[in-house]
């Protein structure tokens, strides 16, 4: 039975994503695009309006329930976003009413209204707005709204370079909304390069891929155990793979080793491909988009490889990495190695001896500690 209007946002939920006190499925800034957003979507069909990291579903639905829209266009890196909203709209009676697309030309084609959340990265955000920019219809309207305390100037600029128009609204809630308009389409930045003579690897990556073209502290403290890592394996998962630089420098180092790079983050699987393009391993390394490697058969793999998150949104939380250390038991073959990096006040050693098999620090300073987990 479709839940009321008025009560749809109520009734959203982060499942199947990480939960904790201090993370929520609808947000303020949501709450403040869709108000934004009612006006200039009274004259719209639902084919012309799209929604870019609508982090549950919030946006897509919150049109939906509120407009009658069907048909509304939406991008999410996270395929567990992908999948809350899908769940949620089910939950809410309001299946089919949007429809999931990748960030490109067919997401906004024609789009008069934009809702965007803000990501983090401003290379993110440049890269929404050249894809809206080149597509969109010229008298667009995008909304970008996120966190007062996360918001900055330079945000403004990244938006003047696609769109002739920039303003701000006024904070409501410690929100605020970005206002661009006139968009001026050119060529697509993405993915961007950079050649690292330590490790000598060209790492590429899209706007929302973890740490850009920089290879982050983590991956460069477990990068130096690579030569200690299962030494017979034929088979190896980058789990949570990033731009994929593990992935590639693990098949670079070892002609006989077929790698997986497995990541939920879609700019991050389509920044691993190119990085293993871009170094001449794309014929043994394969980058899905998967959600802790779910759809990876058991036991298969020799080795893995992650540096996983702590963070999720702006609040510490283990759960993240304590799902992907269960995907790496069910993944690796008995004898198999799992090699992970951590922040070393997190101390996920026990965690590791219990869900993968013994487990011993092969590297440590005050920031990170690499282990290695032998698989039961």
């Amino acid at each position: 039975m479709p839940v009321p209007a008025a009560e749809v946002l109520g009734a959203l939920r982060r499942e199947p994503d990480v939960e904790a006190p201090d993370l929520v499925a609808v947000d303020a800034t949501d709450r403040l695009l869709l108000d934004l957003a009612a006006d200039l979507v009274a004259g719209c069909a639902g084919g012309e309006v799209a929604v870019v990291d609508d982090s549950y579903g919030a946006l897509a639905l919150g049109l939906a329930a509120r407009h009658g829209l069907t048909g509304v266009r939406v991008s999410q890196d996270l395929l567990v976003g992908e999948r809350a909203l899908a769940a949620n709209a089910e939950r809410v009676g309001l299946a089919g009413s949007s429809r999931s697309l990748p960030l490109g030309p067919e997401l906004a084609a024609g789009a008069r209204v934009v809702l965007v959340k803000a990501p983090k990265a401003l290379d993110a955000l440049r890269e929404i707005a050249e894809v809206i920019a080149a597509s969109a219809a010229p008298d667009v309207t995008v909304l970008v709204g996120g966190r007062v305390k996360h918001m900055t100037h330079a945000m403004n600029d990244v938006l003047g370079a696609s769109f002739g128009e920039v303003s701000a609204t006024l904070a409501r809630q410690k929100s605020r909304v970005l206002v661009a308009r006139g968009p001026r389409p050119g060529p697509s930045s993405f993915p961007r390069q950079q050649v690292h003579p330590d490790p000598g690897l060209t790492v590429c990556a899209h706007g929302a891929a973890f740490a850009g073209t920089k290879i982050d502290v983590g991956t460069r403290a477990l990068l130096r155990s690579l030569p200690e890592m299962a030494a017979d394996a034929r088979t190896a998962l980058d789990l949570g793979c990033g731009t994929g630089v593990l992935a590639t420098l693990l098949a670079r180092s070892r002609p006989e080793l077929r790698v997986l790079a497995v990541d939920q983050s879609a700019a991050a699987v389509a920044s691993a491909a190119a990085t293993a393009a871009a170094n001449g391993v794309a014929d043994r390394v394969t980058a899905i988009r998967d959600d802790a490697a779910a759809t990876v058969p058991d036991r298969s793999v020799d080795l893995v490889v992650c540096n996983p998150p702590f963070h999720v949104g702006a609040a510490v939380v283990t759960t993240a990495a304590d799902r992907l250390f269960a995907a790496a038991a069910r993944l690796l073959r008995p004898g198999g190695e799992l090699w992970t990096v951590y922040n070393s006040a997190l101390r996920y050693r026990p965690a590791l001896n219990r869900v993968v098999g013994p487990t011993r620090v092969a590297g440590q300073d005050p920031k990170f500690t690499v282990t290695v987990s032998r698989r039961r």
